[in-house]
């Protein structure tokens, strides 16, 4: 997702950023991706069409490329990877977590189902061909359910990063009140009971 945003569009007052972002929502959410239109959004938001191909690469959103850049590693260090991947994204780019925010929790937002299901299939293709390598790899148990392991690992992982920006979700771990020393150890932590479970080679001490 941190590849969808120019600097440009980064580099604009706040003022500015919500008010695109709120055009780009409404028109999306109203008309879907295929037929969303770009000049409804430069109308709404008050910017010139050419400006507007600059703040966005393309409609089409892309991952963060953890996947390619953690090739190597072992799969609990990818997922380890990929949530403080959300987390940094998260940090720099709060409005535009929110926008995710605003279709998950406000059912007025038209088609908000196809946008959910969206952002869903994409998670869950995502941590599908990191748990598949896994376990081709021996390092996730064969014997465990693959569909619902990624299940389990989408929940956990959105769960996570709304509790980072919503403190009335998060009644244990405090996120927002921590500094990143902090985040970065719980999320340590949510890896490792992981790992406890479901690595080939199970059994590693928790720490606290």
């Amino acid at each position: 997702m941190a590849e969808t945003v120019r600097s440009t569009f980064l580099n604009l007052p706040p003022a500015k950023q919500e008010k695109v972002l709120e055009a780009a929502l409404a028109e999306f959410a109203d008309k879907g991706y295929e037929q969303a239109s770009v000049n409804v959004m430069v109308s709404a938001s008050g910017i010139a069409k050419g400006s507007l191909y600059q703040y966005f690469k393309d409609k089409k959103h892309t991952l963060v490329r953890v996947k390619e850049d953690t090739a190597g590693e072992d799969f609990f260090t990818r997922l380890e990877r990929s949530l403080m991947a959300g987390v940094e994204f998260i940090r720099q780019h709060p409005r535009i977590y929110r926008l995710y925010l605003k279709i998950l929790f406000d059912q007025r937002v038209p088609q908000r189902e196809v946008l959910l299901k969206a952002v869903r299939r994409f998670a869950a293709d995502y941590l599908g061909s990191l748990v598949r390598q896994g376990m081709a790899r021996g390092e996730i148990r064969a014997d465990l359910p693959g569909d619902t392991l990624v299940f389990l690992l989408d929940a956990l992982l959105d769960r996570f990063l709304q509790a980072l920006c919503v403190p009335a979700f998060d009644v244990t771990l405090n996120l927002d009140q921590v500094g990143e020393e902090e985040v970065r150890r719980r999320v340590q932590e949510l890896v490792a009971i992981l790992r406890a479970g479901l690595a080939a080679d199970s059994g590693e001490t928790i720490a606290g």
